[in-house]
């Protein structure tokens, strides 16, 4: 191989824990031109954004990136379309808009395209088929309103009963008129889209720093404790930006979050047979709503979601009350053969989504119904909080955030650069396509899948499955501690590879987890 194709991580976009440490006392040293506090997708976003700018950049976030709302989506990447239902017309075109820049500029690599089957059973009427086909047609025309091409995103099509089960052989064949079949983008893995965006953040310089909680935050920069040592310090900054999700109102006075529970069931994929796509089941008696089963390539297949208020303390890690289980396997069990049961379900997750509360009369009632529009705020200290939205349009929240921070103080800046800016790994599927390493490892690392899999090959024990049937291997496990930041056990089970969301696999790869972590300190050593 060639010196021009060794494969190596992208230059300056490896995170790790020497670097932290490295970052952590530069941080502290000087001043940086913007603070974000909060390394999900909308934070790590906007630390790509502004460095992305030329500013200096600082990131916290107390846990691990990741680590709250934006690890438990349903893992797609909407267009926008039941948006368009609730006429909110502005954000159903920027949906798919940002859906667009992900797809084919962006993250090519981790997003792609995701058929979706609606199964015309007998609980569908054939006005509500009437009218979920006139949804279809409408979100195809906010595709092409969108500039995305077919070729990226199928235009949708009917399907006969034949068809339906082709594509869905679970589907109950009795009473099945057919089905509608459309596209959407789905994320192979929605902590692995935070990873690539906070490490090509640090490829341009931006110092990204998990572990550090901020205590107090005010309009020259935030008091801090690294969660590692516990020694608190300072960090200054011309510009803070609070995008710490659910978790923002307890940073800054006057927003109010109103959380709203979004749960997912974990399915071994046997359990269901060969999905060639996913599903959208309609939810008995909505008009709007639909359950989604969305295979993985990992031997699973989520089913998701609810959409629930969640009233009290935000949780670092949401329970999943019985009450939703019950409900997503009621639903599945209106359209699906054989019938799925209770100790059927392997896992489970969920995730807050965090809703801006306007606090007015005419607030909806269900969480269901609040516009999914985000707000940057500026308060009277100073300090800019991006709220609401959801994980498609990260980017444009992280714009707006840092287009309100320069403004405000006056940075030197240019316009965002972001939607033509590929993440680490990016690049167009026809080279995506010629890589020399697996088809699964290209759709999670990119184009530095043959650098993963060149571990394997200088270390044969490192080409081993992390535990038998699953196919993260010892490899994945060593890059992510080496290049992608991950600093213990669950930031490798639980984030950097989704493993842990079977509790079962999650004790079974116990020791794989600790012996990379091990190799990565005897290398540094």
């Amino acid at each position: 191989m060639s010196p021009a194709h060794t494969p190596i991580p992208v230059p300056g976009s490896s995170l790790s824990a020497a670097r932290r440490v490295r970052d952590l006392a530069a941080a502290a040293d000087g001043t940086a031109d913007v603070l974000v506090v909060g390394l999900g997708a909308t934070g790590a976003g906007a630390a790509l954004d502004a460095a992305a700018r030329g500013l200096d950049v600082v990131a916290v976030d107390a846990h691990d990136l990741a680590f709250g709302t934006s690890r438990w989506s349903s893992k797609l990447i909407h267009g926008g379309l039941r948006y368009l239902a609730a006429a909110q017309y502005d954000v159903a075109h920027e949906s798919a808009v940002e859906r667009g820049v992900l797809m084919a500029r962006t993250a090519p690599h981790l997003v792609r395209a995701q058929p979706f089957v609606l199964p015309l059973t007998p609980l569908v009427s054939r006005g509500q088929a009437s009218l979920a086909w006139a949804g279809l047609l409408a979100g195809d025309a906010l595709r092409r309103a969108a500039r995305t091409s077919r070729a990226t995103l199928p235009v949708p099509r009917r399907l006969s009963a034949a068809g339906a089960r082709r594509l869905a052989p679970s589907i109950r064949a009795a009473g099945l008129r057919g089905g509608l079949l459309s596209w959407d983008g789905r994320v192979v893995d929605d902590a692995r889209l935070v990873t690539a965006l906070a490490r090509t953040a640090a490829a341009r310089g931006a110092k990204i720093l998990t572990r550090v909680r901020a205590l107090e935050l005010t309009r020259t920069g935030a008091r801090v404790r690294d969660e590692l040592t516990g020694e608190e310090g300072e960090i200054r900054a011309r510009a803070v930006i609070n995008a710490s999700g659910v978790w923002a109102d307890g940073l800054v006075d006057g927003i109010r979050i109103r959380p709203s529970r979004g749960t997912h069931l974990v399915l071994r994929s046997d359990r269901l047979g060969a999905l060639p796509a996913g599903l959208h089941i309609p939810v008995p008696g909505e008009t709007n709503r639909f359950v989604l089963v969305l295979p993985q390539d990992d031997g699973r297949v989520y089913v998701g979601l609810t959409d629930e208020p969640v009233e009290g303390g935000v949780p670092d890690v949401p329970d999943v009350p019985e009450t939703d289980v019950g409900f997503l396997l009621d639903v599945l069990g209106s359209v699906l053969d054989p019938h799925v049961r209770r100790a059927d379900v392997v896992g489970a997750f969920a995730g807050l989504r965090p809703l801006l509360d306007t606090a007015g009369s005419g607030t909806p009632a269900r969480t269901s119904d609040i516009s999914r529009r985000h707000a940057v705020l500026t308060s009277a200290e100073g300090v800019i909080t991006v709220v609401g939205g959801k994980l498609t349009t990260y980017r444009r929240m992280a714009q707006d955030a840092v287009d309100t921070a320069v403004a405000a103080r006056r940075l030197p800046a240019g316009p965002s650069p972001t939607a033509s800016l590929p993440l680490v790994g990016a690049a167009p599927p026809d080279r995506l396509g010629t890589l020399a390493a697996p088809a699964r490892l290209v759709r999670r690392h990119g184009t530095e899948a043959p650098a993963v899999r060149a571990l394997a090959e200088r270390e044969p024990h490192l080409a081993e499955p992390v535990l038998p049937g699953h196919p993260v291997t010892r490899a994945e496990l060593v890059w992510a501690v080496r290049h992608e930041g991950a600093l213990d056990v669950a930031d490798l089970l639980d984030r950097r590879t989704r493993i842990g969301l079977v509790p079962q696999d999650r004790a079974a790869a116990l020791g794989a987890a600790r012996d990379a972590l091990d190799r990565a300190a005897a290398t540094s050593a």
